[in-house]
């Protein structure tokens, strides 16, 4: 019963996409002009070539940073109910601030962290 149930919900979510998709490209207005291809930021013109290349750095601290980000928002749910958890609780988000720490390390041991 449960398996025709999780089928189910699969087709459905299938169809549902499908159909948004399509419907999406039937009703969407079509015009193509040089101009809209062109790369636009706060409406100032572009100098040079819209296309270039940056470099990793940039983005490898990016990935980092959001990551890091995301890892600490964990910590506001666990801070409201740190008391209830008790022993377990501390243990736990020891482990994982060790674990934070040990990603932390390794990214400034391989110099992810220095603009060069």
């Amino acid at each position: 019963m449960n398996f025709i149930f999780l089928v189910v919900a699969f087709l459905t979510a299938i169809v549902l996409v499908t159909a948004a998709i399509v419907i999406a490209k039937l009703i969407s207005p079509r015009s193509y002009n040089p101009q809209k291809m062109e790369a636009y930021e706060c409406g100032i013109p572009t100098r040079g070539k819209s296309w270039m290349q940056f470099r990793v750095g940039y983005y490898l601290f990016a990935i980092l940073f959001l990551m890091f980000e995301v890892e600490t928002v964990f910590l506001f749910p666990w801070a409201v109910i740190a008391r209830e958890l008790g022993t377990g609780g501390i243990i736990s988000i020891l482990f994982f601030f060790i674990i934070l720490v040990l990603g932390l390390a390794y990214a400034w041991r391989k110099g992810a962290l220095e603009w060069k």
